[in-house]
This record gives C-alpha cells, sequence and structure tokens, in this order.
C-alpha cells in the first residue's frame, strides 16, 4: 500500500441529475438501470479523486430501491470513498430525489461499491491509504472490512472459513 495518507472528504463528489421521459419507464419512475449508470458514474469520479488514476468497477453491492423517483425529480447522488485496500477502493453512495416544486427530499437509495485501480496498461496499481476523520467516516472504515469479505466469499474469491472478520460477528472468540 502506498505511504500517502488521503481524508475521505478528499474524495466526496457529488453529482445531480434530473429524470427526464427517457429515463423513465411506463409508470413514470426513474428505471433502477439508469440510477444504477448514474451511480456508477459518480462512484468511480470519487474513487479516482482519491488514487488520481483510472480505475475500473470490481463489484456492486446490493441496491435497494426505498422510495420510487419520479419524472421531473432531481437526483443528487454522493458518493465518498470509505476504505482504501492494496489496489481497491470502496465507495459509499447516499442517493436522493427532490421534487423542487413541492420542496420533498427523500433518500431514495444507498450503496456500496468497489474500484479497483489500473495503470496505462490494465495492470493494478496501489492506491494511497485513507485516513478516516469523523466518526462516521470511522464507523464505514471499521465495517469496510467486513463488507469486502463477504464480497470476496460471495464472489468465490475467498473461502467463508477464512472470512475471520465476519466469523467474529457470529461466533464468540473462543470459537474462532
Amino acid at each position: 500500500m502506498s505511504t500517502i495518507l488521503k481524508s475521505p472528504q478528499g474524495s466526496f463528489t457529488i453529482m445531480n441529475e434530473l429524470v427526464l421521459p427517457n429515463d423513465t419507464n411506463t409508470l413514470n419512475n426513474l428505471m433502477g438501470g439508469r440510477l444504477l449508470h448514474w451511480m456508477d458514474i459518480a462512484a468511480a469520479i470519487s474513487a479516482q479523486k482519491h488514487c488520481n488514476n483510472i480505475v475500473v468497477t470490481a463489484s456492486v453491492d446490493n441496491v435497494s430501491f426505498k422510495h420510487a423517483i419520479k419524472l421531473g425529480d432531481v437526483i443528487t447522488i454522493e458518493a465518498k470513498v470509505t476504505r482504501a485496500f492494496s489496489t481497491s477502493m470502496e465507495v459509499r453512495l447516499d442517493v436522493w430525489a427532490e421534487n423542487i416544486p413541492s420542496g420533498t427530499r427523500v433518500r431514495s437509495n444507498e450503496a456500496f461499491y468497489t474500484f479497483v485501480a489500473i495503470d496505462a496498461n490494465g495492470k493494478t496499481i496501489p492506491v494511497p491509504e485513507l485516513t478516516p476523520e469523523s466518526e462516521l467516516e470511522k464507523k464505514l472504515f471499521d465495517g469496510a472490512l467486513r463488507r469486502r469479505q463477504l464480497r470476496l466469499v460471495l464472489a468465490g474469491k475467498m473461502k467463508a472459513n477464512d472470512a475471520t472478520e465476519l466469523k467474529a460477528l457470529f461466533l464468540n472468540q473462543s470459537e474462532l
């Protein structure tokens, strides 16, 4: 891992989009795929700001739709790196839907995306370490290792028995 330390705030990205007719389904709700596309762009910008390199999407965690986003709503996507590993970064996203005429704003989605930094030849490269500052940043940083292990287990890249952080959630320390 690089010896450069960066704060999560340095990767903070805000992206806004207006939901237009071409973005909606037959119920005039934003299509989920369109939102995922916008979230991927915002998360990639955040990851690039952290590592100052090209990044590629490695994984997208479960995205739940808590609130329908309607035609004419303004979407605000906030993205910030929560933890950096050797060549990858976890990015947290929060999505807000705002109906400007009515003055309502609701949080509709949240998700974690993972990106890997690559060089011009497509080879993975180290990313700067992340130093969380606020209490929320520290909480997200601490949970990132468990989320990473879960992703790796689900992708078949790690044996469940090797996911020590995950096992600690379910077993007593004497059972580990």
